[in-house]
């Protein structure tokens, strides 16, 4: 019975190749989408399960009250983790000190890198999982020893053994290679740890550490922590919340609150944001979002299925009526009808998988991913028979239960009509085809709208021609005045600075502020760089009040420039002159600049300052000569870099395609956004062109009556069109209201947002009545052209 089915349905498909074209295609982009969104967002929900420990492990936060607001940060003391572990050990597997991951001078003989990599404490293969390609997992107990991963030790070593090998770090430091791990997948927190170096080097290394007077008034370090087996995470981060707060002795620093509490490595990607102390999600709004799209174009597809199927039910009503009349039951010709559902969906799905390998290197381009297709994973092809199967009984459950309840003597009496309500759920499915499309189409607008209105926003700095240098050596440093004054002399930069932080982030904090009429509860943490005079020119910034840096200037050690958040945060009427106490010394107000957009360019302006640093910095920002290209420019900067700093890398970032990163996500949301919008237009498309041939077929001997009595070939096309039309302007009545709606909410996540202007609904409105125009008219002018002769001769 069940060969006769699928025979009767490939004949089906033969014999109705057109139409056969429209359901497959339709249905295999649909499934297409689907499969990409799952393998996505399967990407998404897996983020860190690489690591066997990830139920158990977390990393220790802050909630701290700056400025009278409540923020979350990672960054920690350099004593928590010993703190932790005295006080809490029992609950604790391992608590773990760790630096930043950041890039250092990694050399071995004539090869040198700069890569990133971190300080760890020496139990951080263990909580971490790592698998151990050489070596053992004990690798860190030395100081002066160093692992590597797969990937560093074949760039260093090639197909040598690296066992024992000594490597160089940032020319001060020698290690021995005591092991190997296998590289870090993609969706990791810690994918970009080439390497990981004992955290007793990184304080041999920095000896003003152990010197500090106050060790918990600073947070310069990150703390890591695996809990004990059958430990519950939310009862353990109760218990430590006042750790820090009972470490500070100095009264300034406990008016920051400080409350520690354990973040779970399950959070981490996908609810990494705080607002006011309080969790606000992240990364799993994207997931929900592209989770719909994904269901609504794969519905999309499902819809073009039973449209064109019911659509053909005068066609097949015979074969109903014949098939009941010699006694065949409703459950039989329902399964003959799902078995060609389920044979369409397959074929649709076979199709589908090869789109997606098509399509998977661009997708991975755009959504920052290294998605592959699991060809040999018995799971992936069990999920595919079941996804196709759930598809083949979507499509064709309308299709199955309208076709199967003919009444056989009516049929076979020539009586039947398919009568004027038929139609009426075909028509609900093409509104709700156009509904999702369009809304799909204006939320691209408005996301790309957010995106270049945040980019147009003014940022206060030239970034054009501006790059900018990360030392991990004080070779430039020492040289500093030499190194600009011969590149200036070259003709090769306008100028050259040192800073602290670059300006496209915020590196430092401080606390520790007074001045006249503060609140003496207030409790402030003010971004404040540390620079050289010469910064000002260099990034080209804009004063509003007063003057720059100059060396001329002997007292401008103890001065600082300010940006426009912090003359309306500190209250002065005229801030020009006035004193801030910095650690109970006193700092006078030279200068007010515009607001530089250095963190998110949605959000408002952080108040900051500026003083002149008396330390050695790691950022070097060059403003290149715009009257010389930028390649024979850099060849002179690294001429000269080289010559005072042979043994460290040259290497560099154009402050401009730092700033364009932070565009990055929304980006990406709506390049993503806009190629399902395209493929759901393209279904639906589809869908109407498939309508139109049949609503042209059957109206053949109307139109034929209509041209022999004098109609026109556009009085006959407007006549096929309007019905098409005024379903997509039905769709546009819902669409239109509940995309504002939606959009609008999410703008109110962003400070600094753009307007939904109504030219936004008007453009996606005659857009989608142009498409549906444009996909109609072809088979109406067609119907209406044709010879009335061939459709009357019957009569």
């Amino acid at each position: 019975m069940l060969k006769n089915y699928f025979k009767i349905a490939f004949r089906n498909l033969v014999k109705q190749k057109g139409y056969s074209f429209i359901n497959i295609a339709g249905l295999a982009t649909g499934m297409a989408v689907a499969i990409l969104i799952g393998l996505w967002i399967w990407d998404e929900l897996s983020y860190d399960k690489y690591h066997e420990n990830y139920d158990r492990i977390a990393q220790v936060w802050q909630h701290n009250v700056y400025n009278g607001n409540t923020e979350s940060q990672t960054a920690n003391p350099y004593r928590m983790a010993e703190e932790i572990r005295n006080n809490f050990g029992s609950d604790f597997k391992y608590v773990l000190q760790s630096s930043w991951n950041s890039t250092h001078i990694v050399s071995h003989e004539e090869k040198k890198f700069n890569k990133e990599g971190s300080y760890f404490e020496p139990q951080v293969t263990e909580m971490l999982s790592l698998r151990m390609l050489k070596g053992t997992r004990g690798g860190l107990k030395e100081p002066h020893s160093i692992l590597l991963s797969q990937s560093t030790a074949k760039a260093f070593f090639g197909d040598a053994d690296p066992m024992n090998q000594l490597m160089r770090i940032d020319n001060k430091q020698d290690v021995k290679v005591t092991g190997v791990y296998e590289d870090l997948p993609y969706n990791t927190f810690f994918r970009n740890m080439n390497y990981i170096l004992p955290w007793e080097l990184y304080l041999l290394t920095n000896e003003w550490i152990k010197k500090m007077d106050n060790p918990w008034g600073s947070n310069f370090t990150q703390t890591f922590a695996q809990i004990a087996d059958h430990a519950d995470m939310e009862k353990i981060s109760a218990k430590i919340k006042n750790v820090k707060f009972n470490k500070l002795k100095d009264d300034g620093d406990r008016k920051y609150k400080p409350v520690v509490f354990l973040h779970p490595m399950s959070k981490w990607h996908l609810h990494s944001e705080f607002k006011n102390g309080v969790n606000a999600g992240g990364r799993i709004e994207f997931v929900w979002l592209f989770g719909i799209i994904g269901v609504f174009v794969l519905l999309l597809a499902c819809i073009n299925f039973m449209n064109l199927s019911t659509a053909r039910s005068e066609r097949r009503a015979k074969e109903v009526g014949i098939r009941k009349s010699i006694g065949s039951i409703r459950s039989q010709l329902i399964s003959q009808f799902f078995s060609e559902s389920l044979v369409v969906a397959f074929l649709a799905f076979l199709l589908a998988i090869l789109l997606v390998q098509l399509i998977l290197p661009s997708f991975n381009n755009v959504a920052d991913k290294r998605l592959s297709l699991p060809w040999l994973s018995p799971s992936f092809w069990l999920a595919g028979i079941c996804f196709s199967l759930l598809t083949g009984i979507i499509a064709g459950s309308y299709p199955a239960l309208y076709l199967s309840s003919f009444q056989p003597v009516k049929v076979l009496k020539g009586t039947f009509r398919v009568g004027r309500f038929a139609a009426i759920p075909r028509k609900i499915l093409v509104v709700l085809q156009f509904t999702v499309s369009v809304t799909l189409i204006i939320g691209t607008i408005i996301v790309f709208r957010q995106i270049q209105f945040a980019k147009d926003r003014p940022i206060g700095y030239d970034r054009s021609a501006l790059i900018n240098m990360f030392m991990s050596t004080p070779d430039i440093h020492k040289h500093f005045e030499a190194v600009r004054n011969e590149l200036k002399t070259s003709g090769a930069i306008v100028e050259m600075a040192e800073s602290g932080s670059p300006p496209t982030q915020v590196w430092n904090t401080n606390g520790g502020f007074d001045w006249k009429g503060k609140d003496p509860s207030l409790a402030v943490d003010f971004p404040n760089n540390g620079i050289t005079h010469e910064y000002g020119k260099t990034v080209g910034w804009q004063f509003k009040e007063g003057r720059d840096f100059s060396r001329e200037w002997a007292t401008d050690s103890s001065a600082f420039v300010i940006n426009e958040a912090a003359a309306r945060f500190l209250g002065f009427k005229n801030p020009v002159g006035e004193v801030l106490v910095w650690n109970k010394k006193p700092f006078t107000i030279i200068g007010i600049i515009k607001d530089m957009v250095v963190e998110s360019p949605y959000e408002p302006a952080r108040a900051s300052l500026f003083h002149i640093s008396k330390d050695e910095d790691n950022v070097v920002l060059v403003k290149l000569n715009p009257a010389r290209s930028s390649r024979e420019s850099l060849a002179t900067v690294e001429t000269v870099f080289k010559k005072y700093s042979p043994d460290a890398p040259f290497e560099y970032k154009f402050v401009d395609e730092d700033y364009a990163r932070k565009f990055g996500d929304e980006e990406r949301v709506g390049k993503l956004a806009s190629f399902f919008a395209a493929l759901a237009i393209f279904i639906s498309c589809l869908g109407i062109f498939g309508l139109a041939s049949f609503v042209a077929e059957q109206r053949a001997k109307e139109i034929g009556v209509r041209k022999v009595m004098g109609a026109s070939v556009f009085t006959l096309w407007k006549m096929l069109s309007m019905d098409f039309v005024s379903l997509v302007v039905i769709s546009l009545g819902v669409a239109i209201p509940a995309s504002g709606y939606f959009m609008n909410s999410w703008l109110l996540k962003y400070n600094y947002r753009t307007e939904i202007s109504w030219w936004i609904f008007v453009g996606a409105g005659t857009g989608a009545l142009m498409i549906t125009l444009a996909t109609v008219s072809y088979q109406a002018i067609r119907a209406a052209m044709a010879n009335p002769v061939n459709s009357l001769r019957t009569e």
